[in-house]
């Protein structure tokens, strides 16, 4: 049985309606599936959805930083 919400699960859409190589909307990091699932889903599968959205942001950050930290590294080689 499916535990009732008092409140609703905002949309994570930011209006970048783009996907990436992998699928993914470049705006709210939602899969295909999730975005078009998402008005049929059930409070807590949209919550599950939003937990894994943060993760993928957490780990294209965590790219982003790395790949920041190694041009860094090559200029400072350079100069």
């Amino acid at each position: 049985m499916q535990q009732v919400e008092l409140f609703p699960v905002p949309n994570p859409c930011v209006g970048v309606c783009q996907s990436n190589a992998k699928g993914y909307c470049m705006g709210c990091l939602r899969s295909r599936t999730e975005r078009q699932k998402w008005n049929d889903m059930m409070p807590a599968e949209k919550m599950r959805v939003l937990d894994l959205c943060k993760l993928r942001k957490e780990k294209v950050a965590a790219i982003l930083k790395q790949q920041q930290a190694q041009l860094k590294e090559q200029q400072d080689s350079e100069s």
